[in-house]
C-alpha cells in the first residue's frame, strides 16, 4: 500500500498563531513521554465535557485523539525494493479450529515481505462471530519495524501481508515471529490469540 504524498490544503497561515502551534506540538511530545507512548483514548464523558468547556465539536475531538492514539501509522513506510530471493519457511500452527501457515518470505535489499495465511472449515453451524475479521500485529523481538500492508478474508480463508525492515537475515533459524490477534486495530488491551512461530 503506497501512501499518497501530503499536499498542503491551503496557502494561508496566520503567523500570529505560530507560538500556539509550537506549544501544541510540545504538549503532544510531553503527552507521549508521560504515557510511555501508549495514551489510550479518553472516556467519552471527558470528550463531551471538553467539547462543552472549550467550545469544540465532539467529533473533532474524537478524530484528534484517535489520530494521536494511532500515531505510528503515520511513520514513513519502507517500500520494498531490489528483489533478491525467496526463502522457504514452511511453518504451521493449529490454534482452536484455525490453521496458520507461513510458506515463504521475499527478500529485498531493504526489507523482507511475509504473508500469514489462516484457514478454517466453513461449517454452517459455526457461530457467525467465531471467524469475524481480525487484525494481526507482527512482532519480532521488538527489534524490527513490522507493518501490515494489506489483508483480507473470505468464508474460510484469510491472508495478511507484512513488510519487515530492516530485512531479516537470509539464515532465519532461531528467529521468533509473534502474531497477536485483535478484534480491531490498535486495541492493545484486547488481544486474544497469540500465534508464535519458531524458525
Amino acid at each position: 500500500m503506497i501512501r499518497m504524498p501530503f499536499e498542503r490544503p491551503t496557502e494561508h497561515y496566520d503567523e500570529r498563531i505560530i507560538d500556539i502551534d509550537q506549544d501544541i506540538c510540545s504538549l503532544i511530545k510531553k503527552r507521549k513521554e508521560v504515557s510511555d507512548n501508549n495514551p489510550g483514548f479518553p472516556p467519552l464523558e471527558y470528550i463531551s465535557k471538553w467539547s462543552e468547556t472549550f467550545e469544540l465539536y465532539e467529533d473533532f475531538l474524537n478524530s484528534l485523539f484517535a489520530s494521536m492514539m494511532n500515531e505510528k501509522q503515520f511513520k514513513p513506510m519502507v517500500e520494498p525494493a531490489g528483489f533478491r530471493q525467496y526463502i522457504a519457511i514452511l511453518k504451521s500452527a493449529v490454534i482452536g479450529d484455525r490453521f496458520y501457515t507461513l510458506t515463504s518470505m521475499k527478500q529485498y535489499t531493504n526489507a523482507s515481505v511475509l504473508t500469514l495465511n489462516i484457514d478454517w472449515d466453513n461449517k454452517q453451524d459455526i457461530d457467525s462471530n467465531s471467524h469475524q475479521h481480525s487484525h494481526y500485529e507482527l512482532d519480532i523481538n521488538g527489534t524490527y519495524d513490522c507493518r501490515m500492508i494489506n489483508g483480507g478474508s473470505r468464508s474460510d480463508h484469510a491472508s495478511y501481508k507484512y513488510v519487515i525492515s530492516p530485512p531479516l537475515p537470509d539464515e532465519i533459524s532461531g528467529i521468533q515471529l509473534r502474531f497477536k490477534e485483535y478484534s480491531f486495530p490498535f486495541k492493545k488491551s484486547e488481544a486474544s490469540d497469540e500465534i508464535v512461530f519458531e524458525l
